[in-house]
């Protein structure tokens, strides 16, 4: 496996592998094995897997925590290596955005985003996803792969990158996979060593009431609205901080409506100072469709 800290190296290192089908793995690093799980999923659809590690400051707000964001790129390209990763481009912050200096990144030339990238985290992230496509489009750019893979957890992400592949003629495939999780149900996540050893017990509670919810559909029940209460106050009675919790059509999350057969319930919650998300995609049993 190789590491490369420049588009120059990179390119070079692409060209003498030109005749072969690439994939792409973006990441902001401090890897887990839910990420792993990609590379596992790239190899599969590709001969040559590049992971791109960049902790990119443009979709940070401006109280989150871009500067405390764990940086272990050693660590990294061990776990890489191990899963048979060709490639690592781990770029500066001035080879992504040749403009930035002192006060500012000066990146004058962004993506919008399509609609649904301004409800449920859009809506409590401003600029989020505009920073989100951004650098995407630059990573798509400079690796020019023909595959990309992306994990279900950030399942507003995957769906605002499919949108914007697919309206600006990206010809790339968009893979995805599905959410690893702890033994506890805790969705696998670089946040979660955020967490003290206490709140990663208690962390498991937001996937639980994703679950209940998903049970409850499943028995029939379609007062989304009462669902989602139901499920946010026994997150805040517990100590959470909720953003969100939403019954949505998997497809585009649009509002559920009464005679659906699919849903995604997604959630965004703090627990301390650490925010986290997660979903559940739920679907009627075939008899039932029937």
């Amino acid at each position: 496996m190789q590491l490369f800290h420049t588009l120059g190296e990179l390119r070079q290192f692409l060209n003498q592998h030109a005749a072969q089908r690439i994939a792409l793995v973006p990441t902001m690093g401090n890897l887990h094995a839910g990420h792993c799980q990609l590379v596992t999923a790239a190899k599969r659809h590709a001969q040559l897997v590049v992971v791109s590690i960049f902790v990119n400051p443009l979709q940070f707000g401006a109280h989150e925590d871009f500067g405390s964001y764990p940086r272990t790129l050693s660590a990294d390209c061990e776990q890489l290596a191990k899963v048979g990763a060709d490639a690592v481009f781990a770029p500066s912050i001035n080879e992504m955005y040749p403009d930035a200096d002192a006060q500012g990144l000066h990146q004058t030339v962004t993506i919008q985003p399509p609609p649904l990238a301004d409800i449920l985290c859009g809506a409590s992230r401003p600029g989020h996803f505009v920073g989100v496509c951004t650098v995407v489009a630059k990573l798509f750019h400079m690796v020019n792969p023909q595959v990309a893979v992306f994990g279900k957890k950030d399942y507003q992400q995957w769906m605002v990158i499919r949108q914007m592949v697919r309206q600006l003629h990206f010809a790339i495939e968009i893979i995805a996979c599905e959410t690893q999780r702890e033994a506890s149900g805790l969705a696998m996540s670089s946040r979660n060593g955020y967490l003290t050893e206490a709140q990663k017990t208690q962390a498991a509670q937001l996937y639980a009431q994703l679950g209940d919810i998903r049970l409850t559909l499943l028995t029939g029940a379609r007062d989304y609205a009462a669902l989602c209460r139901q499920a946010m106050t026994q997150l805040t009675q517990h100590g959470w901080q909720v953003d969100y919790i939403e019954i949505r059509h998997p497809a585009d999350l649009r509002p559920s409506e009464r005679n659906d057969k699919t849903w995604v319930v997604l959630a965004a919650a703090k627990l301390g100072h650490t925010r986290l998300i997660d979903n559940i995609e739920v679907a009627l049993p075939f008899t039932q469709v029937e």
